[in-house]
């Protein structure tokens, strides 16, 4: 039972680190369905493959594409991505991560870290 009990102060430890990135003055403030998107795109992200408007409408079961659709033009507002055109289409737009976006991402995997070495 004490390996549960470490896992638990672990993962508390990354909520409580994590929520000090997430306040950090150095990113902007996203609310909860900002948050869950830009760890959907993420996850996207991080297979090397572009991900279009189109697809990240529809890849939210909890958020209709209205909602994705005004969620990314609030990210894209804050910094957090970029959209590109494609060169054979213009009607197809890719959605981009920043520099600023992967600084994000990078401060949360080190949060990740620091929780798990800090029991």
């Amino acid at each position: 039972m004490k390996n549960l009990t470490d896992h638990c102060e672990t993962y508390l430890n990354f909520l409580r680190i994590s929520a000090d990135v997430r306040k950090s003055s150095a990113f902007p403030q996203l609310d909860l369905p900002e948050e869950r998107l830009l760890d959907l795109l993420a996850t996207y992200w991080s297979t090397g493959k572009k991900i279009t408007v189109l697809k990240a409408m529809q890849m939210s079961s909890d958020a209709s594409s209205t909602t994705v659709h005004r969620r990314l033009k609030t990210l894209r507002l804050k910094g957090m991505l970029e959209l590109e055109m494609d060169e054979d289409d213009n009607r197809v737009k890719y959605i981009i991560s920043t520099q600023l976006s992967r600084d994000y991402l990078s401060q949360l995997g080190k949060s990740v870290i620091e929780a798990a070495s800090t029991r």
